[in-house]
């Protein structure tokens, strides 16, 4: 076991990146809708979840897009989940035909809460980390519990000095 700090054991991903493994999600989700209709709408789950829900919504043509809103962090510190606004219920019913999309499961806290709003929903993330796991039908690219995934939208670049001298 170390004393590593979450941003000591880091997996950066850029907006390449992660463009490329929300298309991959979507080309994983295309035959796992229902068999007759398709998927009908996406419900992203905010804010993570913004980007790959709208890329899985374009590369899989469906047009009903919403949000769940779910805070469980504050900054790197997890706090017990609660939703703060709901999709359109009347639209989403009990989810049945509809995927979910966040950009990582990482305790599966959130989408235990998620879930209990819409326990027919296929959920799907970006990422996984194994204590989540369980939690998601649909994901792309494991990582372990211990690293922290910093998204494009948590960065800036910045110049950073070289190993030696200083050009």
């Amino acid at each position: 076991m170390t004393d590593r700090l979450p941003h000591e054991k880091g997996f950066h991903v850029s907006w390449d990146q992660l463009h490329r493994d929300a298309r991959a999600l979507a080309w994983r989700l295309q035959d796992h809708g229902p068999a007759d209709t398709g998927w009908r709408a996406v419900v992203a789950i905010t804010r993570g979840g913004m980007t790959p829900a709208m890329i899985v919504a374009r590369e899989l043509d469906i047009r009903i897009v919403d949000t769940i809103s779910v805070k469980s962090y504050n900054h790197q510190t997890q706090t017990e989940p609660r939703v703060i606004k709901s999709p359109d219920m009347e639209v989403i019913g009990d989810g049945a035909g509809v995927l979910i999309i966040d950009d990582l499961v990482d305790t599966g806290r959130t989408l235990d809460v998620v879930r209990k709003h819409m326990p027919k929903a296929h959920v799907a993330t970006v990422y996984a980390k194994p204590m989540g796991r369980p939690m998601v039908d649909t994901f792309v690219t494991e990582v372990s519990q211990d690293t922290w995934i910093f998204f494009p939208w948590d960065m800036a670049l910045q110049y950073v000095e070289p190993y030696r001298g200083r050009d």
